[in-house]
């Protein structure tokens, strides 16, 4: 039925606000555990028996749920209070606020600030190398709900490549500067950004995020050096998960360095201990994956941080 102020509220329509999970969306499929896009893993509300009164408390519930979602997310609604003994009416722009919030959810809560970083995990190439370097970590979160609660709450995934020790000659500035060119690369719940710039950028996945990742590995970022006598050395960057999305508990992210040929004949190695001297031109520096999970904490309206459980290695190669 359609509503106007002052309407009085009937106590299926009160349920209609608090449990549908078809659009327009009810509060708790798009705050509580939910499914795929829809869900912040917030506890959810108790909707009315069939023929019971709506309580001033009950409709009170309601509005302060949302106002901490709106928090949360930076949307703006018209939610307010009712005292007991008000006619329990339908304000005005209720079902568009229920619609704000659930379309904030669903976008990944983009305007969402009450974020924090927390490192999860470093991984580092025992030594230089010359072929392909293969670095994997994983992310894991308690369960299913909290993992799409952490993307759906504006959480993220900060990827930061690099390189260790000292340059040893211009193989090591390629490949520096393919992890600098790359920058931060942030897997988000419907994108993916870059902070670094610079390179040959083969291809870059953008418009994706953790809602499109699959449980085979995709390309979120392939660099092609552009320094001269080393246009064939890459860096690229993937991520899967070990489920459906729906289902998924555990991210992976992989960081797979290239360097397809023999480029010793590109110097004069000549004395090491003599300035300008290459030890060994041949060799790729030990690269560095380190990651970073940005996450929805409670300082807005959340009734908790959205954090994750653990990390690992998965692996870590060079040759």
């Amino acid at each position: 039925m359609a509503y106007s102020a002052g309407d009085t509220i009937l106590d299926d329509e009160y349920n209609t606000f608090v449990n549908s999970s078809s659009s327009p969306f009810g509060y708790n499929h798009f705050a509580g555990p939910g499914s795929g896009e829809y869900g912040l893993n917030q506890s959810t509300i108790s909707t009315v028996s069939a023929g019971g009164t709506v309580q001033a408390s009950q409709w009170n519930s309601l509005f302060t749920a949302m106002d901490n979602i709106a928090n949360h997310t930076n949307t703006s609604i018209t939610a307010s209070s009712v005292s007991a003994g008000d006619t329990i009416a339908v304000r005005a722009a209720l079902i568009s606020d229920l619609a704000n919030l659930a379309a904030a959810v669903a976008g990944g809560s983009t305007g969402a600030t009450a974020l924090a970083d927390r490192a999860a995990g470093t991984s580092t190439n025992s030594g230089t190398w010359n072929s392909t370097s293969t670095i994997e970590r994983s992310i894991t979160f308690a369960n299913n709900a909290t993992m799409r609660a952490f993307f759906n709450a504006g959480g993220s995934i900060k990827i930061d490549p690099g390189t260790s020790g000292s340059t040893d000659g211009d193989k090591d500035t390629a490949f520096n500067d393919l992890a600098n060119a790359v920058g931060v690369l942030e897997l988000k719940a419907h994108a993916t950004t870059r902070s670094g710039s610079g390179e040959v950028q083969t291809s870059f996945d953008s418009g994706n995020g953790f809602h499109d990742l699959g449980t085979g590995y995709t390309s979120k970022i392939l660099l092609t050096s552009d320094n001269a006598n080393y246009t064939s050395n890459t860096l690229e960057i993937s991520a899967k998960l070990n489920a459906a999305v729906g289902s998924a508990t555990v991210l992976t992210v992989k960081m797979v360095s290239s360097d397809p040929s023999d480029d010793t004949d590109n110097y004069t190695p000549g004395n090491p201990t003599t300035p300008g001297g290459v030890a060994n031109p041949n060799e790729c520096p030990a690269m560095v994956l380190a990651l970073t999970a940005s996450e929805p904490t409670a300082a807005a309206g959340l009734a908790s941080a959205i954090q994750y459980s653990s990390t690992a290695e998965v692996s870590n190669s060079a040759s």
